[in-house]
């Protein structure tokens, strides 16, 4: 194959594992309920009476589908090639590719391609749902062919971005967290831009149009409308979605092409190139080493958390994703600032606009947090040893929370103190403020809980960091679709339950094959089945204006769930990672 032998072997092997074809068919799957439960909403509240109401159906629904599918595979893209290559470099494979006669590029390509080929084999599975979309009408073919160039494009981007940046960090959680806050900043940035927070045009053309040519998901929504805006500022190029996918382009190769020159300059890392003492400095046998007086650090009762806490177990450049990740946090505030001091009451939406999504970015990295922390243990061997001491399953697990929330307190404080500035401006009262501030508290420990479950029951690194993290998105994505949905068919939240009890079945199989499968309990069971249930009940209070009765149902549910979690972790721990076996007493 034209980018060599790395891409060569996952395309022969890839057909031979079931989970290229269990992903494919259950990622249409999805795509038909939610087609099937947009259309239970719309014939279950409304009456359909002609063509032109199927038309618009038609069109709402494939304004819900094409944003959703974008996420999906910009996520996966970033996560997978990002993963693919830190899991090389924890298991000390990338230093004996570096070995071998393989070319920069043959190296960089192929594992991009390789590691994004379930992604891209998920674009063109979908390709025939959203074609029968144009049946229905209110869309046309120029429009999905649109859609699925700025989708290709950007899940291209994405993943460019996560190799470069594995390639680049030397620990797999500085690899991830600047991922995921590489591609927050790159769509939160152009949509300050498309505000007009900076201004209402740069050099003769608006604001809006140069979003649209420099975010995925600005274009994505202008790839979605019938007619495209014509810019004639832009010259030949025209339109801003064009525009897009030549930049999406540049991109791309320019991310590949620093790969490619540096990717041996990087690697092996300065911590692996460090040169041995020379024997002029080594002591010999008859002179005796001189030991200088000097501090020693004391080790804590739990050895596991004075490593989290005390020592540089994730690299000192952990410094830098956090500045960045404050930086994000200043912008945030600032946005809520402006909304709270411009003219008027500001609204619920603009408001959750900006918490909803940093919230979720936090939620990810502290998952994150949590499963490489024993991923790369594992890949690093380091676990095996751990596993011949004396330590107690307890001192491991809470060993390894304390540490997740210690080293990643900035993410799961700033959200805090973003809630706390909206009761001092007046926005919140104290009662909502409970109310938030007690629902994140549960969801931080869920999220850790989750990624030391996910690191403790799969042995694979990539196959942890993937059901962790794509849990935790796919649990907010479907919050998102299923608020969206409500809201564009129907005002009538109270009698939405039977439409949308095929999604909740199914979000239920989800979420017990990611949570249970490998080490099932009835515990596991109830919460997986039950989680969906109680989200829907979470949302139709939302908009019925029931806080009270969201803030119990989240607390309960996902409080249940996190020690469902947990407390097979403690009690089962030998047994999950291979201590002992199910058998020995």
């Amino acid at each position: 194959m034209f980018v060599g032998p790395v891409f060569t072997r996952e395309v022969v092997t890839a057909p031979r594992r079931a989970r290229l074809y269990v992903a494919r068919a259950a990622y249409v799957a999805v795509l038909l309920v939610l087609m099937a439960t947009a259309w239970q909403v719309l014939a279950g509240t409304q009456e359909v009476r002609n063509v032109g109401d199927l038309a618009r159906f038609g069109a709402i629904v494939f304004q819900i589908l094409a944003p959703l599918q974008l996420a999906v595979v910009m996520f996966f893209a970033a996560l997978s090639a990002a993963s693919a290559v830190a899991a090389e470099k924890d298991r000390q494979t990338l230093i004996l590719l570096l070995l071998t006669n393989l070319s920069n590029t043959e190296l960089v390509l192929g594992k991009l391609l390789a590691s994004t080929l379930n992604v891209l084999v998920l674009i063109a599975s979908a390709f025939p749902v959203f074609m029968l979309l144009v049946l229905l009408g209110g869309v046309s073919f120029a429009q999905v062919a649109q859609v699925f160039a700025v989708t290709l494009a950007g899940a291209l981007a994405a993943g460019s971005l996560g190799a470069m940046l594995a390639f680049w960090r030397e620990k797999t959680f500085q690899t991830l967290a600047m991922t995921a806050l590489a591609l927050v900043f790159w769509l939160a940035a152009w949509e300050v831009v498309a505000r007009g927070a900076l201004g209402e045009s740069w050099l003769g053309v608006s604001c809006q149009t140069w979003a649209i040519g420099f975010s995925p998901w600005q274009a994505m929504l202008e790839a979605m409308r019938p007619v495209m805006e014509v810019a004639s500022a832009l010259g030949p190029i025209r339109s801003p979605v064009y525009l897009y996918l030549l930049l999406a382009i540049a991109v791309t190769v320019g991310l590949n092409g620093l790969s490619i020159v540096m990717v041996r300059v990087w690697n092996p890392s300065r911590e692996l190139r460090r040169e041995p003492e020379t024997s002029e400095e080594k002591p010999t046998e008859a002179v005796a080493p001189v030991r200088r007086p000097g501090k020693t650090r004391e080790v804590w009762d739990n050895p596991i958390i004075w490593r989290e806490i005390r020592t540089w177990a994730y690299g000192r450049k952990i410094l830098a994703m956090r500045l960045a990740y404050l930086v994000l946090a200043g912008l945030a505030l600032a946005g809520l600032y402006s909304l709270v001091h411009q003219p008027g009451a500001p609204s619920r939406t603009d408001l959750a606009l900006i918490l909803a999504p940093f919230g979720v970015l936090s939620l990810v990295l502290l998952n994150a947090q949590a499963v490489t922390s024993l991923t790369s243990e594992r890949d690093a061997k380091a676990i095996d040893l751990l596993l011949v001491t004396d330590l107690s399953p307890s001192e491991v697990i809470y060993g390894k929370l304390g540490g997740v929330f210690y080293n990643t307190k900035e993410m799961w404080l700033a959200p805090v103190a973003m809630c706390l500035f909206l009761w001092w401006s007046g926005v919140l009262g104290l009662e909502n403020l409970f109310y938030l501030l007690g629902g994140w508290i549960v969801l931080c420990a869920f999220a850790a809980m989750l990624g030391i479950h996910s690191g403790m029951n799969y042995v694979s690194s990539r196959g942890a960091i993937a059901v962790s993290l794509g849990t935790v998105f796919f649990l907010f994505v479907g919050v998102a679709v299923c608020m969206r949905i409500m809201v564009a068919f129907s005002g009538s939240f109270q009698v939405q339950l039977q439409p949308f009890l095929a999604f909740m079945v199914g979000g239920g199989i989800g979420l017990y094959v990611s949570l249970g499968i490998r080490n099932p309990s009835p515990a596991i069971q109830a919460a997986a089945f039950g989680c969906p249930f109680a989200i829907f009940y979470a949302i139709t209070s939302l908009f019925l204006g029931y806080t009270l009765a969201v803030f119990l149902v989240v607390a309960f549910t996902f409080g249940f769930t996190t020690a469902a979690m947990l407390i097979p972790a403690l009690f089962e721990f030998d047994v999950a990672t291979g201590r002992t076996t199910g058998g020995e007493e």
